[in-house]
């Protein structure tokens, strides 16, 4: 019963909890970025390239044939057109993350140069400073 308390209490610690909704919403961030990679830039650089499409870059490294046994056997290919792709995204995604963190970093940078308004002092400095310029005259 002992493991099962300590689970419950991992589980529901804040920060495994952030894990798991950054997890969540990374996931969905990265279709939104294979969408505009795939759909809004490549279709223009592939243009750009004489309407070429990068996913079509292959290698063919055995044709495809059949076997011995008579069963037909797919093409062995080297995929470079998606390993661009794939760097591609990439770089985007590292892009918009590196702009996140630069304006996070701005607004913390913000909030710390932000003079802080002077604390009130305590009342019973208040009433000594009275009490010390009443004496004064």
């Amino acid at each position: 019963m002992g493991m099962l308390k300590e689970f419950k209490e991992f589980a529901v610690k804040g920060n495994v909890i952030d894990l798991a909704v950054g997890v969540i919403i990374g996931g969905a961030f990265g279709k939104i970025v294979a969408s505009l990679v795939n759909d809004i830039i490549m279709p223009p650089v592939g243009l750009l390239l004489g309407g070429m499409d990068f996913k079509k870059f292959i290698l063919i490294l055995k044709p495809e044939g059949v076997d011995a046994a008579g069963e037909a056997m797919a093409a062995v290919t080297l995929n470079y057109g998606m390993f661009i792709q794939n760097i591609v995204d990439f770089m985007i995604v590292a892009f918009v993350i590196f702009l996140a963190i630069k304006g996070i970093n701005n607004m913390k940078r913000k909030e710390e140069e932000a003079p802080a308004a002077p604390a009130a002092p305590p009342k019973s400095e208040v009433l000594l400073e009275e009490i010390r310029d009443l004496l004064k005259k």
